[in-house]
């Protein structure tokens, strides 16, 4: 229903299957398979899962981005997003549907230069789908670009959406 949406923002993701840029499989086994004592503090808990992360999630910004999935209920230490799910479903979530009709409004794919998850060759699928389409990157942003350079990623939306 493309009447309901005035304007459109992708953030380093394009209308292609992600899955074979993807190390989100193996994200996702690293924190499934961390162990933490009951009892530890908030603190505690964090370094010691940012630990067990560290040999597959390398990059320390996206350990501290799913740390904030770490929660603390009763006295125990779990995974606020429902791990078993996201990777029961992990192909459809990194696969886009197909479309045939395009979205004519302006859209804004804004993605890390150290990022995978738009390239060039994804670029007449965008256009196919966003005739309307600009296509930037933040540099030096990875995947979760507004982690990575919040006040760039700011100020490229901001650019992008009209004036109040």
């Amino acid at each position: 229903q493309p009447d309901l949406v005035e304007r459109l923002i992708s953030v380093d993701i394009s209308p292609v299957s992600t899955a074979p840029v993807s190390e989100f499989s193996a994200y996702i086994s690293a924190m499934k398979s961390v162990k933490i004592p009951d009892g530890l503090s908030r603190s505690a808990a964090r370094q010691l899962a940012d630990d067990q992360l560290r040999p597959v999630v390398q990059l320390p910004q996206l350990r501290q981005f799913l740390l904030t999935n770490l929660v603390e209920v009763e006295g125990h230490y779990l995974w606020r997003v429902n791990l078993e799910a996201i990777s029961y479903h992990l192909a459809d979530i990194m696969d886009f549907p197909v479309f045939h009709k395009p979205y004519p409004g302006p859209a804004l794919f804004l993605g890390g230069s150290k990022s995978p998850y738009i390239s060039s060759k994804d670029y007449p699928e965008i256009q196919r789908l966003f005739p309307k389409a600009d296509v930037q990157y933040i540099e030096g942003a990875g995947h979760i670009v507004h982690q990575d350079k919040f006040e760039e990623f700011i100020t490229a939306v901001l650019n992008f959406l009209p004036p109040p």
